[in-house]
């Protein structure tokens, strides 16, 4: 089973009432939804039903946390991406995963539905008229109200029983055990004050790390707490909890107070320095907002876990109302904009070189940070949104967000006024509108809409020239060679690339930069398409040598994929084996599906050119399962689509029909990590 669910940070206490129900409900009905009042333990017992095997034994379990998703419209990318789905075609995100999940058999977890019902209700609805072996399993504070919706009402804790047992559990993990009756008796009945809510139970014994447990057991009935919003009705339970997470924040000392607040703005996990960035300011100094960060962790407001952070949705609901109450919303906005845009500078500088590696990584990590900044820029200041956006969509792009990026850079471009990139004003033409033009011909062009793509990349190039950006000429000339690659224009390719090679600027190689080395593996692409092997192999090897040196991943792992075509090609099917596996070794560092299938695509040709049919079978089942997670049959530079299928009828013919297709079941069989890691290092098939 390819399971991509969080793992359990504590230990897992009672519910074998909702576990029962939650086995009941299943066999009738392809969507249950796990109901109840923030704080009662919805996603940790969503966790414990798919970890326990109750929704298939064999299946693809995607989970998507939508707790940071503050942006309705990209609810359906957000699946998509817990799906492992990249899609590479203009088509709208709830369309390709429809076909992405097809009939195959899939688990699918929508977690915190609560903030966007209706979007749920549509997207869930349609998924499952259209994947007939779809399984849904949803948390959300209300029902869905989806036809055939089976609703597991998850309550606080059933008995006295678990509930002390939960509290005892957290207060030992907070160093104070209960010692003997009287602890478990001053628990019990403290644990029935709070209605026996997990979350509460969590935050009391929390407590004990600075308070005896009698005196603990003193509260929580005069805590100061936010009343709720005029006009609306709370439950009891819900009353519970909020008097719980107030008492807690009384028992805070002001600084905590003033850090909880603050980082409650931020949409999912943040590390300590986007909290220092952020909640930084007035008393709270860089230095306190570290120390206080502890405190609040010792107090469960704040989980830690592997040096990132987290607050509970009902936690930073909470701190979200004092934020709004204290007017302090706009100001935490701007900062966070302002942070998120100075990582995403660096981020587009150092992505060049020795840094690359882990900026990937940092962009992957700040993506719900990123959507928020933007959203906000949008508002407030366009043209810093595009510059947000246009430094990141390099990475975005290899990690399958073409949609949200076009999203986002047609949105911002339309803001800017005609003639005026917002930034400098000179001639009405600035280096952010030739960043975000580059930008978005480049999610055009892959997704497959050249036509479009070509008039954006024309924009770009005349707004470069008359910026005398050359840096932005340079990703002209590097958009325009890879339209005219993708379409089968070697020669033309060459042609775009070759003066700027030649110029000065880009060809200084004591100071290579990201710029040079797209242009140059473009002619390297385009030399080989035209049959110039000698002089591809040459400036090919040459360029890996200088991406080596500086220990860069992306231009490297597409060097060696020409190498390894040059390799087959000219015969040398051993080379070609190895430079193939160097692809897929890349590719782990920095992901890129569409890169992926390619490379899978000729480790395939190579291996049957080497006699290692099975081999070869299973990298062509790999291939198609990565094309598919791209949105096409299959797609790259059109020079390998002979190769490919003249190997292919070549293994078929070693294997014989039935051979073959089951080597290419079993390769359909595994998880995407499985088949990258066997095509990077070889050894037996996976599965035999």
């Amino acid at each position: 089973m390819a399971i991509t669910v969080p793992g359990e940070e504590s230990s897992f206490v009672g519910r074998a009432e909702e576990i029962g129900l939650i086995a009941t409900a299943l066999p009738g009905s392809r969507l249950v939804t796990l109901t109840g009042a923030g704080g009662v333990g919805k996603t940790r017992l969503a966790r414990r039903a798919v970890s326990l095997g109750l929704l298939g034994a064999e299946d693809d379990v995607a989970w998507a946390d939508l707790s940071p998703l503050l942006n309705p419209g990209l609810l359906a990318a957000t699946v998509a991406d817990a799906l492992g789905l990249s899609d590479h075609t203009p088509r709208m995100p709830a369309e390709a995963v429809c076909a992405w999940i097809g009939s195959r058999r899939t688990i699918l977890v929508l977690d915190s539905c609560e903030h966007l019902l209706a979007e749920c209700r549509d997207l869930v609805g349609d998924l499952l008229t259209v994947c007939p072996r779809l399984l849904v399993l949803a948390t959300s504070r209300e029902p869905l109200r989806v036809r055939a919706e089976a609703v597991v009402p998850v309550e606080p804790l059933a008995s006295a029983h678990e509930a002390l047992a939960l509290f005892a559990d957290r207060a030992a993990a907070a160093g104070s055990p209960l010692k003997d009756d009287t602890d478990r008796e001053l628990a019990t009945t403290l644990c029935d004050r709070l209605e026996r809510l997990p979350l509460a139970l969590e935050l009391a014994a929390a407590q004990l790390r600075s308070m005896p447990l009698a005196e603990l057991c003193a509260g929580p009935g005069s805590a100061v707490d936010l009343p709720p919003a005029p006009g609306r009705t709370t439950p009891p339970r819900h009353a519970a909890l909020r008097t719980t997470i107030g008492w807690s924040h009384e028992l805070c000392t002001p600084l905590e107070r003033l850090l909880w607040t603050r980082l409650s703005f931020l949409p999912g996990a943040f590390d300590e320095s986007t909290a220092r960035q952020v909640a930084r300011g007035g008393p709270l100094s860089p230095r306190g907002v570290r120390q206080t960060l502890s405190s609040l962790c010792d107090k469960s407001v704040v989980a830690r876990k592997d040096g990132t952070y987290r607050m509970l949705d009902a936690v930073r609901e909470y701190g979200r109302m004092w934020l709004s109450e204290l007017g302090d919303r706009r100001e935490i906005a701007d900062r966070h904009a302002e942070h998120v845009l100075a990582e995403t500078r660096r981020a587009h500088l150092e992505w060049f070189g020795p840094a690359q590696r882990s900026w990937y990584r940092r962009i992957e990590f700040l993506h719900a940070d990123i959507r928020l900044a933007a959203d906000h820029l949008l508002t407030t200041d366009p043209a810093a949104a595009l510059e947000v956006i246009g430094n990141v969509t390099f990475f975005w792009v290899c990690s399958g967000y073409l949609y949200e990026a076009r999203q986002y850079l047609e949105r911002t471009m339309g803001l800017l006024p005609v003639g005026d990139g917002g930034v400098d004003g000179d001639d009405g033409v600035d280096e952010v509108r030739v960043l975000g033009l580059w930008s978005l011909g480049l999610a055009l062009t892959l997704q497959g809409e050249h036509a479009a793509a070509r008039v954006v990349a024309a924009d770009c190039r005349r707004a470069a020239t008359a910026a005398f950006d050359t840096e932005g000429l340079g990703r002209a000339a590097y958009l325009e060679g890879l339209l005219h690659l993708l379409e089968g224009r070697p020669l033309a390719a060459a042609n775009v690339v070759e003066p700027l090679e030649r110029g000065a600027a880009l060809s200084r190689p004591d100071r290579p930069t990201g710029v040079t080395a797209m242009c140059r593996l473009v002619h390297v692409f385009a030399l080989t398409g035209s049959g110039r092997l000698d002089q591809a192999r040459y400036e090919a090897n040459e360029l890996r040598d200088t991406c080596g040196a500086l220990d860069e991943y992306w231009t490297r792992s597409y060097v060696d994929h020409q190498l390894a075509l040059i390799a087959v090609l000219e015969r040398r099917a051993p080379d070609a084996v190895v430079h193939a596996r160097a692809v897929l070794d890349a590719k782990q560092h920095i992901g890129d599906a569409f890169g992926v299938a390619m490379a899978m695509d000729l480790l395939a040709i190579a291996l049957a050119d080497t006699g290692e049919a099975r081999a070869a079978a299973h990298a062509f089942g790999a291939a198609t399962r990565f094309w598919e997670r791209v949105g096409h049959p299959q797609r790259g530079t059109p020079e390998l689509a002979a190769l490919r299928d003249e190997c292919e009828d070549r293994v078929v013919r070693v294997l014989g029909t039935k051979q073959y297709e089951r080597v290419l079941e079993r390769a359909a069989a595994c998880d995407a990590r499985t088949l990258l890691a066997w095509g990077s290092r070889g050894g037996p098939l996976p599965g035999e």
